[in-house]
C-alpha cells in the first residue's frame, strides 16, 4: 500500500514563501516521476510541477515558472515544492502524486487523470 502524505501548507501574505513536503511510504519514491498538482475551489485539479526519478530534470506549469522549485531527497523518500513570491491566485489545495504504473516517462504526464497515487492534500492560502 503506497501512501503519500503532504505537509507544509498554511496562510501566507502575498509575496511570501512556503515549502511543501510529500513523504512517500510503501514504495521507494525514486521508482517514479513525482508531480505536484493544485485545485482551487470550484476548479479542476491542475498540474504544477514534476521531477524525474533522480531529480536531474524538472518541469513546471507556466503559471509558476520562476517562482516555484520542485526537488526531491530520495534518501528520505520525500518530494518538496518550494513556493516563493506567492500570489493570491496560488490559493488552492496542493497534492503530490505519482503517475499510473509509477511511470518514469519524460516529459512528464500533466493530466490529473494520468496519476493514480495521491496524497490527501495540504491547503495553501495566500492573502492579498
Amino acid at each position: 500500500q503506497v501512501q503519500l502524505v503532504e505537509s507544509g501548507g498554511g496562510l501566507v501574505q502575498a509575496g511570501g514563501s512556503l515549502r511543501l513536503s510529500c513523504v512517500v511510504s510503501g514504495r521507494t519514491s525514486s521508482d517514479s516521476v513525482m508531480g505536484w498538482f493544485r485545485q482551487a475551489p470550484g476548479k479542476e485539479r491542475v498540474f504544477v510541477a514534476a521531477i524525474t526519478r533522480i531529480g536531474i530534470s524538472t518541469y513546471y506549469a507556466d503559471s509558476v515558472k520562476g517562482r516555484f522549485t520542485i526537488s526531491r531527497d530520495n534518501a528520505k523518500n520525500t518530494v518538496y515544492l518550494q513556493m516563493n513570491s506567492l500570489k493570491p491566485e496560488d490559493t488552492a489545495v496542493y497534492y503530490c502524486a505519482a503517475p499510473r504504473g509509477f511511470s518514469k516517462s519524460w516529459p512528464p504526464p500533466r493530466g490529473a487523470y494520468e496519476y493514480d497515487q495521491w496524497g490527501q492534500g495540504t491547503q495553501v492560502t495566500v492573502s492579498s
